[in-house]
């Protein structure tokens, strides 16, 4: 099980998924962004803007992507 921050990806808060997959993580953290989005939560819907940008372009989100999983896959197990 590894753990990261809803800030460390890509989001606006100190939330913190836990999962056994770079995958699963990033469900929980899309199931947290829409959840907190909906609310209209200010912080998220610019961090929404921002990877709406990312996502406007396929390399760069793909880069994006795999820093991210490369950042996960280090992280230490707890």
């Amino acid at each position: 099980m590894k753990k990261m921050t809803c800030m460390q990806l890509g989001g606006a808060c100190e939330e913190v998924f836990v999962a056994e997959t770079f995958d699963e993580i990033a469900k929980l953290s899309r199931e947290h962004g829409m959840k907190v989005i909906n609310a209209s939560d200010e912080a998220h819907l610019e961090a929404a803007q921002k990877m709406r940008s990312l996502m406007s372009d396929g390399n760069t989100m793909q880069v994006w992507m795999d820093e991210k999983k490369a950042e996960f896959e280090s992280a230490p197990d707890i």
